[in-house]
C-alpha cells in the first residue's frame, strides 16, 4: 500500500463539531453551535414552497441564478450606495465558508503568507495552507479590539492577504470608523496585499453600527467581501452566500469555483430571487437585540461576566468567578454537569491561549433561553 500523507496533519474534527455532539450525548442544551432554532419568515416558506412545485430543478448558471445576482446588486446598492456589476462582480456561494476558501484559492500561491486576527472562525488558515501559503496568526486585544500597528508589523514582502472577520465571531465586537481607516491606510501602505472581508453578520448589530467595506471606494479594486444568505435569514442548512470581488479578481475566483461546487442549489436560489425584494433586512438588528438583552437580562443574577456586545448572535463571557478550569474542561463541565453546551474561545487562537472565555449563542427562541439561563445562573 502506496504511503498516504495528509495536506492538514494537524487539523482534527472541529471544536463546534465537537461541542454539538456532546451536547446531544448529555442531553444538554446547546447554546454552542452558531444556528437558530426559531422558525424561518413564513413568507419565506412559502416562496419555497411555490418554487419547489415549479421547474427549477436542474443546473443553475455556474455564477448564480441571473435573477438573483440582479436582486444581489440591488441589495449592495440599497444598504451600501455601492453599484456593482451582478454579471461581472457577484457570485452565488455554497456558504459563506466555500466563498472564503474560493477567494484564498485564487489569491494565495505556494510561498504566499496571509495574515489572520486571533480569534478567528476555524476555516481561514486551513484554506490558505490548501492553497501552499503560511498563515500568520497576529493576536486580538484581550477586548477583542485590534491593534493595528502589530498587524502592520506582520506584514512582509510575501503577504498576499489580510482577513478581516466584522462583525467579528467569536468576540461580538464591531468595526470602528478608526478601525476601518486603518485597514485603508494598511491597504494604501502595502499596494502588494489583497482584502478578504468576511461579513456574514452584516446585518446583525446593535449600538455600534456595522461599517461595510462596500462602503469604502479607495479599497475596493483589491477587496473581497463575504455575505452569507444562511445567517441573515436563518437557514444555515441551506448553505447559501456570496462573494463580491471586482472583476479581474472575479474572473480568477470563477475558474476556481466551476471545479468546486459548478453551481448552487436551484431552488434556493430561486427562492431567494423572490424572497429579496420584499425581505426588510433593516429590521434583523433590532430582532437579535431583543434576544441579547432578554439572554442577558435573565443571566443578572449567575456569576458569569458578560462581555460586551455590538454584533453578530454570540456573547463570550467570563467564568473566573466559578473555575480556575481551563475553557476546554471547564466548556466539558458544563455541558456533561450543568446541561448547557458552550464553546471554549480558546479553539479559535493559533496557540490555544486561554484567557478563560466560552462563547453563548443566543439565537434561541424564549422557551429555550429561559431553560438554559436557569441552569446557568444556578452556577
Amino acid at each position: 500500500m502506496s504511503e498516504f500523507k495528509s495536506k492538514l496533519p494537524h487539523i482534527g474534527t472541529s471544536v463546534f463539531t465537537v461541542m454539538s455532539k456532546m451536547a446531544a450525548q448529555y442531553n444538554a442544551i446547546n447554546l454552542s453551535q452558531g444556528f437558530p432554532n426559531f422558525p424561518v419568515a413564513p413568507e419565506l416558506v412559502e416562496n419555497y414552497e411555490k418554487v419547489i412545485k415549479g421547474d427549477y430543478h436542474q443546473y443553475m448558471p455556474m455564477p448564480g441564478a441571473p435573477r438573483l445576482l440582479v436582486e444581489i446588486s440591488q441589495k449592495i446598492a440599497t444598504h451600501y450606495g455601492r453599484i456593482v456589476n451582478p454579471e461581472e462582480e457577484v457570485l452565488v456561494t455554497a456558504g459563506a465558508t466555500q466563498a472564503i476558501y474560493t477567494a484564498i484559492q485564487a489569491v494565495i500561491h505556494r510561498g504566499d503568507e496571509a495574515i489572520v486576527l486571533d480569534p478567528s472562525y476555524d476555516c481561514y488558515a486551513p484554506s490558505v495552507e490548501l492553497a501552499g501559503g503560511k498563515p500568520i496568526h497576529v493576536n486580538m486585544q484581550a477586548d477583542f479590539s485590534v491593534d493595528w500597528n502589530k498587524v502592520e508589523d506582520a506584514i512582509s514582502a510575501k503577504t498576499k492577504l489580510l482577513i478581516v472577520n466584522n462583525p467579528h465571531n467569536p468576540g461580538g465586537t464591531v468595526f470602528s470608523e478608526e478601525d476601518i481607516q486603518a485597514i485603508e491606510q494598511i491597504m494604501e501602505r502595502h499596494p502588494h496585499i489583497f482584502l478578504l472581508s468576511d461579513e456574514v453578520y452584516e446585518f446583525i448589530h446593535f449600538e455600534e453600527k456595522h461599517i461595510s467595506m462596500n462602503t469604502r471606494k479607495t479599497i475596493l479594486d483589491r477587496t473581497f467581501i463575504v455575505s452569507s444568505f444562511g445567517k441573515t435569514f436563518h437557514v444555515t442548512g441551506w448553505k447559501i452566500g456570496y462573494l463580491v470581488a471586482p472583476k479581474y479578481l472575479m474572473d480568477e475566483v470563477k475558474k476556481i469555483h466551476q471545479y468546486i461546487v459548478f453551481s448552487v442549489n436551484s431552488t434556493s436560489q430561486m427562492t431567494l430571487s423572490n424572497y429579496l425584494p420584499q425581505a426588510d433586512l433593516s429590521q434583523l438588528g433590532e430582532f437579535y437585540q431583543k434576544k441579547r438583552d432578554f439572554f442577558r437580562g435573565l443571566m443578572k443574577n449567575s456569576r458569569f461576566e458578560l462581555l460586551d456586545c455590538q454584533g453578530t448572535y454570540f456573547q463570550v463571557a467570563r467564568y473566573s468567578e466559578i473555575s480556575n478550569l481551563g475553557d476546554v474542561d471547564f466548556a466539558t463541565e458544563m455541558t456533561q454537569k450543568h446541561g448547557v453546551a458552550v464553546i471554549p474561545v480558546s479553539g479559535f487562537n493559533k496557540d490555544q491561549h486561554d484567557d478563560h472565555l466560552i462563547r453563548f449563542c443566543f439565537a434561541k427562541d424564549e422557551e429555550t433561553i429561559i431553560k438554559a439561563t436557569e441552569k446557568l445562573c444556578k452556577i
